[in-house]
């Protein structure tokens, strides 16, 4: 983004923010610190939607590495308590202990949209094809409100923090949904749903297929478990897209972070005692319905194979929503779906969350001035995102948008000495990387090797 392109633009126009999660919020908290002014939307009924699908799930690492540095600034002015330091959040407590107090502050809550749902972005008065007058054109948001009453808001810039939580990845090996999938949602879940919990009613003895390689799947699986203890009836089967289950499980008590070894120890009790069954490597290939449930017919090891289940329960990573941005000029990467310049860095083919390099405004730049993708979302179908990571993002951002281009360009990342994270899509078989922090190469690197805000 060049100094003419935003010094053109209107000195009262504000910053729009797509998404209030803890990304949205922290660059609204980054706007406001660079006196600017921000309007969020986020279409969830309150702050943190995605987050709030989790709220049962336990992160990896403790909250010193779950808060913004700006946004804890403006709480604590407000007189607010920070939670432990080194105490483990919970989805929930996230949205409880910190996304609530930054959204209600008196800098933020003014200019928070909710139930506000973006329908598209485009430049006043322009289409996609006409160059002449665009940089100094205003964004225009359009959304619609709580209402259902279409709005436009005028913006000097557009930073989508919206994720991907809601655009999950599908079951079949090949990236689209299998026959039959779209058809049985009724009984086919997406993500980490709270089993024991608010959905308990429909798994309690019910015979549930898992598929998925990551620890998104493994706490699916052991929350399941637990379940069994409560009703015994309940039947578990595991299926891994790809025969990884000696990496997925990692260290166990060794492992860098200890909620996360916990899970690996845990999953390898339960396979010893026969309380699971594995299925690896497996491919879905049909769903159809069944007298009590669902059929499943796929391929187990290469060899056809058929199971009839009540539940399925789909972790398999998430993709980006780009709709919104068909009359923008970006330029997602055609691999991971990212910023071009952002795309080399984090190909989980290459690089896991410890090898992936401090960035900021340059490499999240597209060929639209002015607009940036920029938390989850950024990564695109790479699963190795922190969320600390996202935070350095929008301080770069912010600070561009404000005119101080050497900060937007002086890029850190303070890291945790013992962070490792977790992903849902782990590389083939024959590829360069072998066990370690999400793929790195065995023994991982002595220096800080990153932070994920990985569900535990």
């Amino acid at each position: 983004m060049s100094d003419r392109s935003i010094s053109d633009l209107p000195a009262d126009l504000p910053v729009a923010i797509i998404g209030a999660g803890p990304v949205g919020l922290a660059a609204a908290a980054h706007a406001v610190r660079r006196g600017l002014t921000p309007v969020l939307f986020e279409r969830g009924a309150a702050v943190g939607a995605s987050l709030r699908d989790w709220a049962h799930v336990r992160v990896f690492t403790p909250w010193r590495y779950n808060i913004d540095a700006a946004a804890r600034a403006l709480l604590e002015e407000s007189g607010w308590t920070a939670p432990d330091d080194d105490a483990l959040p919970t989805g929930g407590g996230i949205v409880r202990d910190y996304l609530e107090p930054l959204a209600a502050h008196p800098a933020i809550a003014p200019h928070l949209r909710l139930g506000a749902e973006v329908l598209a972005i485009t430049r006043a008065g322009l289409d996609k094809l006409t160059t002449p007058g665009r940089a100094a054109a205003p964004l225009v948001v359009s959304w619609r409100d709580r209402d259902g009453v279409e709005q436009r808001t005028a913006a000097r810039a557009v930073l989508d923090a919206s994720g991907t939580w809601f655009t999950p990845n599908p079951m079949g090996v090949d990236g689209l949904p299998v026959p039959g999938e779209r058809d049985a949602t009724d009984r086919i879940a997406y993500g980490i749903p709270d089993v024991r919990g608010a959905a308990r009613g429909a798994y309690a003895g019910a015979t549930v297929l898992v598929v998925g390689s990551g620890h998104s799947a493994m706490n699916v699986v052991l929350d399941l478990l637990a379940l069994q203890d409560e009703a015994p009836g309940t039947r578990v089967l595991w299926a891994l897209r790809r025969n990884r289950l000696a990496r997925l499980l990692g260290g166990g008590l060794n492992d860098q972070l200890p909620a996360r070894g916990a899970l690996g120890v845990a999953a390898t009790k339960a396979i010893e005692e026969g309380r699971l069954e594995l299925l690896s490597p497996y491919a879905a290939e049909r769903v159809e319905p069944a007298t009590d449930g669902l059929r499943i017919v796929g391929r187990l090891g290469g060899q056809p194979h058929v199971v009839e289940v009540q539940r399925v329960v789909v972790a398999t990573g998430l993709r980006p929503d780009l709709s919104i941005l068909r009359e923008l000029r970006v330029d997602p990467d055609p691999l991971v779906e990212a910023p071009p310049k952002l795309a080399p860095l984090i190909d989980p083919n290459l690089h896991s969350c410890g090898t992936v390099p401090p960035h900021g405004v340059e490499e999240l730049a597209h060929p639209e001035p002015n607009f940036y993708i920029v938390g989850g979302k950024s990564y695109g179908r790479a699963p190795t995102f922190l969320m600390a990571t996202g935070y350095e993002q929008v301080r770069s951002v912010m600070a561009e948008i404000a005119g101080d281009h050497e900060a937007a360009r002086d890029v850190h990342l303070v890291l945790p000495e013992t962070g490792v994270c977790s992903t849902d899509a782990l590389l083939a078989e024959g590829e360069t990387t072998a066990a370690g922090c999400c793929g790195t190469p065995a023994p991982a690197p002595a220096k800080p090797s990153g932070c994920c805000a990985k569900v535990a």
